[in-house]
């Protein structure tokens, strides 16, 4: 059955009934096959649009499409780093429907996890099998338990963006970081909120002074393909010298992650000229902070290259 509440605390009392959450009808089909109620969140009031804040600050309801999110006006120029990101992210009919709170709160693609054949971490059982099995497309930032990348991208553009995501439960409502949102290692799931809680909003603070910025992502085919690389780069100039960076990296690790031997190394760098020796020397120290699987080791390559790309455009963006 699918369930119609008319607010957030009704759809979370549901959730807390044993129903699931549903926004942009990815998952609906497999929760009502299985014989779980579907609690449909697209037509709950203030979930959904994209709202300007004080000083540049936005906030994103989490029932807003990624292709409204794409095309939101202003955003463009407030927020490119997330714009960028969210127009990148699979085909336009996937955009049309997709949501962001369903796009930061996806279960991952590991093929083990979805054939009823198989039992892993994820859905209750012992081990990985896909860390024995085939894995090509896994982690090559390895913290143990499950090897399979989270697949959101929006998740590492709210990282780099500095992020916080509201999140209402039945003992109310709180926010955290988007980083927060994620948890790796043993029997880690693929976020950490309950069946019973749902995400309400996204708040972006406002933009760097002279923000600049960049994103790249590699994957197998130019459309409909999940990553296998993501970075997203915002750089704050001042002075004509960076001041203030931040980059992170998806599809990499079981969580998006931040990159904070880079970000430092970009303090100071000049746009418009070639990466420096600090710099070049933080991207060494990424491959070799990579702990590949047997069939990953060609994205520690690859990593370095798509970071490496995303400072290149980043360092030789305008500005706004």
């Amino acid at each position: 059955m699918i369930l119609r509440p008319s607010d957030v605390e009704e759809a979370v009392s549901l959730l807390g009934e044993g129903a699931r959450a549903r926004a942009g009808n990815t998952g609906a089909a497999s929760a009502l096959a299985a014989g779980a109620d579907v609690v449909d969140l697209t037509g709950v009031a203030g979930l959904r649009g994209v709202r300007p804040g004080p000083e540049g600050s936005v906030q994103v309801g989490a029932a807003t499409t990624v292709a409204e999110l794409a095309q939101a006006p202003g955003l463009a120029r407030s927020h490119p780093a997330l714009v960028r990101t969210a127009a990148a992210l699979a085909t336009p009919e996937v955009r049309e429907s997709a949501t962001v709170g369903g796009n930061l709160l996806q279960r991952n693609r590991c093929a083990y996890l979805r054939d009823p054949a198989f039992s892993c971490l994820q859905d209750g059982g012992r081990g990985c099998p896909a860390r024995s099995g085939d894995h090509p497309r896994g982690v090559v930032v390895d913290s143990g338990g499950c090897v399979e990348p989270h697949p959101s991208s929006l998740a590492v553009a709210l990282l780099a963006q500095e992020a916080t995501v509201e999140v209402a439960s039945p003992g109310g409502r709180r926010s955290v970081d988007a980083g927060e949102l994620y948890a790796s290692g043993e029997g880690a799931g693929d976020h950490v909120l309950g069946p019973d809680e749902v995400v309400v909003s996204v708040h972006l603070p406002g933009p760097a002074a002279g923000e600049r910025v960049g994103h790249l992502r590699a994957a197998a085919r130019s459309r409909a393909e999940w990553p296998l690389v993501e970075a997203v780069v915002r750089l704050g100039v001042s002075g004509g010298v960076v001041g203030h960076a931040r980059v992170a990296v998806g599809a990499v690790a079981r969580v998006p992650l931040r990159l904070p031997q880079v970000e430092q190394a970009l303090v100071g760098a000049r746009p418009g000229q070639a990466l420096d020796e600090r710099a070049e020397r933080a991207l060494e120290g990424v491959r070799s902070w990579c702990a590949p699987l047997p069939q990953t080791g060609y994205k520690v390559a690859l990593l370095g290259a798509t970071v490496r790309g995303a400072l290149e455009e980043a360092l030789a963006d305008p500005g706004r």
